[in-house]
């Protein structure tokens, strides 16, 4: 489910950058729609549910259906709250709000105001979206993990729609697309309600600040709002530092940081997403040999796929972009200058997604202050490279400085974990690292002397690149898991411990 909604992201962003290009439209809403997924992540994806649902899952486990309704209600109310408060906050005050965050917008009206009317249309997002975080965390520690891997397509399904139907009819078409995230805000959010209420979970909706679920929800949310969330803030960071540079910048980081994403989503998240409840089940019986064993497999799987599509990412980062991007208003100058920055985040995808796994191994036993000490070293680390590397390297040094601070921040997570002994290795690493290394060797020279072969990704036509880029893909794929199997890899090798549903 989790591909079908990052294919459909894939087709979003093509029709974005077939109608609009990379200029300063898209740079307007990049950033208008940047600013409410980074409070998206720590309210929703990011503190919220790493609070909220190893709290759940101990009602689920210790109390009556009852009371895990009553939770569920009362946290509902005072969340909502919450967010409606930032989000009139956000709506009012949209030119203050993009003036800080894309500071090097200050110097066009024109920029400045085309973000704000954005702005204003993307802010409820963050109400909507929190809030199906909220029923997406429900349904996950019930085992319901389809519709909410599912729902982020509806988001895409209704940019496209809105982009094709109703662009048209505007004075300004970009604005269709703030158009489409406040519409698919809003299924979004319908979709989850709808699946948790078969659940029979939906009862009364309290202002719960005063319950003690909530409470303690709020106590782990506090923290963790920022630890969960450095990833954004750097990328973020990213945005504020690119706003100064080239117009085009913003969104040629944008391009390229969503060819990581793919990976990072149907991957990553979805590991993620199955993982949390599982190590929170765990640590609530005080099961510490499988929290152990279901660590230790995630990072199994880690290095075995996010390994071959980093180094595949880099090695195919022109073919990509040119079939997936070259067309109407995305130019050969945009696919050069996104191809720089994809290969620079391609470098870091192995640390954001084992960040991914390694943060919620924390969130699980309710340690929300550790990954937020471990952040401020990464953000502060991204920081700093982004001001050395912005000068040399322009838009692709901001990327390289994320990719960086990810590896330092993801370094740090797993030093942790080692030193208090709350993860031991049952995997010869030895072993499988010479394997995943040879077979990614083997597939990175097969890549390149195919795309060496082939490679005119400016000059073919659309059947071509697709074609051609097909059958890159499906050579390193096959290559590269004949190799794994040659070296002596079996299914053992990639199978969850038998507790871990």
């Amino acid at each position: 489910m989790t591909t079908i909604s990052r294919v459909l992201g894939l087709v979003r962003d093509q029709v974005i950058a077939y109608f609009f290009g990379a200029d300063y439209r898209t740079d307007a809403f990049f950033v208008a729609f940047k600013i409410p997924n980074l409070f998206r992540r720590m309210f929703a994806e990011g503190a919220f549910n790493q609070a909220f649902v190893p709290v759940l899952s101990e009602y689920k486990e210790d109390r009556e259906q009852a009371e895990v309704v009553r939770l569920v209600g009362s946290t509902l109310g005072a969340l909502s709250v919450v967010l409606l408060i930032i989000t009139s906050i956000g709506v009012l005050a949209a030119p203050l709000v993009i003036s800080i965050f894309a500071p090097g917008f200050s110097d066009s009206p024109d920029k400045i105001s085309l973000a704000s009317d954005m702005l204003r249309w993307t802010f409820p997002y963050l109400l909507f979206i929190s809030l199906t975080a909220l029923f997406g965390g429900v349904l996950n520690t019930y085992g319901r993990f389809a519709i909410p891997a599912l729902t982020p397509a509806l988001l895409n399904v209704s940019i496209i729609s809105i982009v094709l139907f109703v662009a048209p009819t505007l004075d300004k078409p970009v604005m269709s697309l703030a158009i489409g995230v406040f519409a698919g805000g809003v299924v979004q959010l319908a979709l989850q309600v709808a699946a948790a209420a078969k659940l029979g979970l939906l009862g009364p909706v309290r202002i719960g600040f005063a319950d003690h679920g909530v409470k303690k929800i709020m106590r782990l949310m506090a923290p963790a709002m920022f630890g969960a969330s450095v990833s954004q803030i750097n990328l973020l960071l990213d945005t504020l530092i690119a706003s100064l540079l080239t117009a085009g910048s913003i969104s040629w980081l944008y391009y390229s940081d969503r060819l990581v994403e793919f990976p990072l989503g149907v991957f990553g998240i979805a590991l993620a997403t199955v993982i949390l409840p599982n190590l929170s089940r765990q640590f609530t019986r005080g099961d510490d040999e499988m929290f152990s064993r279901t660590l230790d497999w995630a990072l199994r799987l880690v290095w075995m796929i996010a390994l071959p599509a980093a180094l595949a990412l880099a090695v195919l980062a022109t073919p990509l972009l040119a079939t997936i991007f070259l067309y109407g208003e995305f130019g050969e100058h945009d696919l050069a200058m996104a191809s720089q920055s994809l290969i620079a985040y391609s470098f870091g995808l192995i640390a954001f997604i084992l960040i991914k796994i390694l943060a919620p191994a924390y969130f699980s036993r309710q340690d929300t202050k550790t990954p937020v000490k471990i952040g401020i070293v990464a953000m502060l680390v991204n920081l700093g490279l982004n001001l050395l590397l912005m000068g040399p390297m322009g838009h692709s040094g901001l990327a390289l400085a994320t990719s960086v601070a990810a590896f330092v921040n993801a370094g740090l997570l797993y030093l942790g974990l080692k030193r208090r002994k709350i993860y031991h290795s049952t995997t010869n690493w030895l072993s499988l690292g010479v394997k995943v290394l040879i077979a990614c060797v083997v597939m990175c020279v097969v890549l390149i002397i195919l795309d060496r072969y082939f490679g005119d990704w400016y000059g073919a036509a659309i059947s071509s690149r697709v074609g051609i880029t097909a059958l890159l893909v499906g050579s390193g794929i096959a290559v590269y898991f004949i190799c794994l199997i040659a070296l002596g890899i079996r299914s053992s090798d990639v199978l969850p411990p038998k507790t871990t549903v």
